[in-house]
């Protein structure tokens, strides 16, 4: 019951890993502009993702373009671009595999099916979360690196937005359901409740149904000569 109740919080924590991915993909903000130096006075505030740069204005109004093209990118923005949706697709299937490996599900087969299932699903999450660490490591090192380069002005110079510590936090949402899953089932064990029962083969079941039945004839016939029945000693009143 207790391991049941650790896989039922993994794969909760793995749903969420999974979601905060997503949303992290799509959100726009993994860097915003820093506000040092003149940009404390600004009126325009910058936003940049892995699909679209976004711009905010003093009235309230925004714009957001979309990045067209994939080769005129960044190395590390392509590799972010590529892993996060690996992630994705490799946590979405880890999610099904885990589903039929909870042990509170009767789909899924046996014991042993479903242990192999939680693995399979358990290794999904792990490398999910480590698809999903990669980028979220890179863009930071490569954001907090031209923040601190002096060459580069101060209205070029960006902070980590929301985005990646989302991407931070799904990683280690992903990383942890996918140990308990592959933690929560153990190596099978050789025990009495291991044992299969099965049937025996047709020519010696039917040398056994031969048997029975021989010595239900037997017992039939040994029951049927009774001492009371079978009189062959002599009685004194047969001389009388």
């Amino acid at each position: 019951m207790a391991s049941t109740g650790v896989q039922i919080f993994g794969f909760v924590l793995a749903l969420l890993g999974i979601m905060g991915a997503m949303v992290a993909t799509l959100l726009p903000n993994w860097k915003v502009s820093a506000d040092v130096g003149a940009n404390i006075i600004t009126v325009i505030s910058q936003m940049q993702g892995l699909w679209m740069d976004c711009t905010w204005y003093s009235t309230g109004m925004f714009s957001c373009t979309l990045k067209y093209s994939v080769l005129s990118l960044p190395a590390y923005l392509q590799t972010a671009r590529t892993t996060m949706v690996l992630c994705c697709v490799l946590a979405a299937l880890g999610l099904c595999l885990a589903s039929l490996g909870l042990k509170c599900t009767r789909w899924g087969g046996g014991r042993r099916s479903k242990r192999h299932a939680a693995i399979a699903g358990g290794g999904c999450f792990v490398a999910a979360g480590f698809l999903c660490l990669v980028p979220a490591s890179w863009f930071t090192n490569e954001v907090i690196t031209n923040f601190l380069d002096s060459s580069v002005p101060e209205s070029n110079k960006f902070e980590p937005g929301g985005a990646v510590y989302v991407a931070f936090v799904s990683a280690g949402f992903l990383f942890t359901g996918g140990c308990i899953f592959c933690v929560s089932c153990p190596r099978k064990r050789h025990g009495p409740h291991d044992l299969v029962l099965l049937p025996p083969p047709p020519d010696k079941l039917l040398l056994q149904q031969q048997q029975q039945q021989l010595q239900q004839e037997l017992q039939h016939q040994y029951c049927s000569l009774s001492p009371l029945d079978n009189k062959t000693g002599y009685s004194l009143q047969d001389y009388v």
